[in-house]
């Protein structure tokens, strides 16, 4: 009687071959993935400060915010500061010294050149340690322009005109003033800049410092045969003299620029200009 034998096993080498060819495939894979560089980190923005001039009315820091606010809706994530000139809280230099000497670009909230943006915006950010690039000034620019038209719209501005509505209308544009050249010159551009828009006269007017004053200019348009004069309101937010040209309105008084929409997408476009000036300086 022939012996018997077990049956020998078939699945031990394919077993042994499958192992080899699993291992061999996950160390090629171990070397690839070495040869992967690590992900770089991209560096924070720099921060964003808002700079606002300051006022004793309550509403002037209660529309800042809320422009803030709008700021940081268009861009999450990038860091949204705020520090004052004067008058209110926090002040320029806290909000810097806050950031140690971390990156941060200064948007002024001021409308025009003149003696904050030439002068104490600068001394105050050369004083501190946070390495800093001081934006141009929010005017003039034809997102203003926009803005302005928004808040006369808002005030009963005709949506459409006809000729001989646009022979009768015509705009005062109401600004702080300056003595400083530059102010009136930049105030003058930002009325030619809505008068495009609008397609009647826009006579720029001060509320001190310089002349014409607002009544001066509407008094002149009335004379000319403007019989629908209004008056855009050239400030960020309210105060005594954005009320005090108002009152001297004789059809429609626009309120001011405030927390519009387009003011925050300014505030975005003078940030980012600032930035790309640096990268074009640094190559």
């Amino acid at each position: 009687m022939t012996a018997s034998h077990p049956p020998r096993s078939e699945s031990a080498p394919h077993l042994d071959s499958t192992a080899q060819l699993i291992g061999g495939i996950v160390s090629r894979l171990a070397g690839q993935l070495r040869l992967v560089p690590p992900p770089v980190r991209r560096p924070a923005p720099p921060a964003l400060v808002l700079v606002a001039h300051g006022s004793r009315d309550p509403r002037a820091l209660t529309t800042v915010r809320a422009l803030m606010a709008r700021v940081r809706d268009l861009r999450p994530g990038l860091p949204v500061h705020l520090g004052h000139i004067e008058l209110n809280e926090p002040l320029l230099p806290g909000t810097l010294a806050a950031l140690g000497d971390a990156r941060a670009v200064l948007v002024p909230l001021l409308l025009s050149r003149g003696y904050h943006v030439g002068q104490d915006i600068p001394g105050m950010a050369a004083a501190a340690a946070a390495r800093t690039r001081t934006a141009a000034p929010l005017g003039p620019h034809p997102l203003l322009a926009e803005a302005l038209h928004a808040r006369l719209v808002e005030a009963g501005w005709p949506q459409a005109m006809d000729g001989t509505a646009r022979r009768s209308s015509a705009v005062v544009l109401a600004a702080a003033g300056s003595r400083d050249p530059d102010s009136a010159t930049d105030t003058r551009r930002a009325a030619r800049l809505l008068a495009d828009r609008l397609g009647v006269p826009v006579i720029p007017a001060y509320a001190s410092a310089a002349t014409p004053t607002v009544p001066e200019a509407v008094r002149a348009l009335t004379e000319s045969g403007r019989h629908r004069v209004a008056v855009a309101s050239y400030f960020t937010a309210p105060g005594r003299f954005a009320s005090q040209c108002a009152q001297a309105a004789p059809w429609i008084a626009a309120a001011p620029l405030g927390a519009h929409e387009t003011m925050a997408r300014l505030i975005l476009h003078r940030y980012g200009q600032s930035l790309a000036e640096r990268s074009t300086q640094a190559a």
